[in-house]
């Protein structure tokens, strides 16, 4: 984990509108993914989950595909995505994800009932996005295994983990203290 935390430790922070945005290759994309640091990553989740009590991996697009997509390869099972458009197939659910800076729809195709998830997405902020998604995937009836984030920047897990009515794995800690990335861990 030396590796996503020294690159944590560096991620530049902007501000949009109040709120504080670190930027960092498997958050943003930018700049680009060194595949050592998203290994470290998979890694790290790797370690944390119990690979046997789910069938497949559930993210978020965007910037839940590079992790979502090495551990599907590393655990050789399905993946899913979570995406920003609509494609009207049967059992689509459309769901409002609200953040610290917008509010969108989201959309989940590909999940059924008899599904047994890994929930895994880049960063837990406001906890907008988790909370949207979790909602859709109880409207369908699936079972959430396990959810797990790479960072965490929300200082209230407890209550967000209450609210979606689940724990949530995070691999590391943050927070932003005078336009720096700290770590907590």
């Amino acid at each position: 984990m030396k590796l996503l935390k020294e690159s944590l430790k560096n991620a530049p922070v902007i501000m949009k509108g109040n709120y504080p945005y670190f930027i960092h290759p498997l958050t943003d994309g930018i700049p680009e993914i060194d595949p050592a640091v998203l290994k470290d990553a998979v890694n790290e989740i790797i370690k944390r989950v119990d690979i046997d009590s789910f069938d497949k991996i559930l993210t978020v697009e965007a910037m839940g595909l590079p992790i979502g997509v090495a551990l599907s390869m590393e655990l050789t099972k399905p993946m899913t995505v979570v995406r920003k458009k609509p494609y009207g197939l049967p059992g689509e659910v459309e769901v409002v994800q609200k953040t610290g800076y917008s509010t969108s729809r989201l959309y989940i195709n590909s999940i059924t009932s008899k599904d047994s998830l890994l929930l895994v997405d880049d960063v837990l902020s406001t906890g907008g996005t988790m909370m949207a998604v979790v909602e859709g995937i109880k409207k369908i009836g699936a079972k959430i295994s396990e959810i797990v984030v790479v960072v965490n920047k929300n200082r209230n897990l407890e209550e967000i983990e209450r609210k979606i009515g689940h724990k949530i794995k995070a691999i590391i800690n943050i927070e932003i203290v005078d336009g720096k990335v700290r770590i907590l861990d």
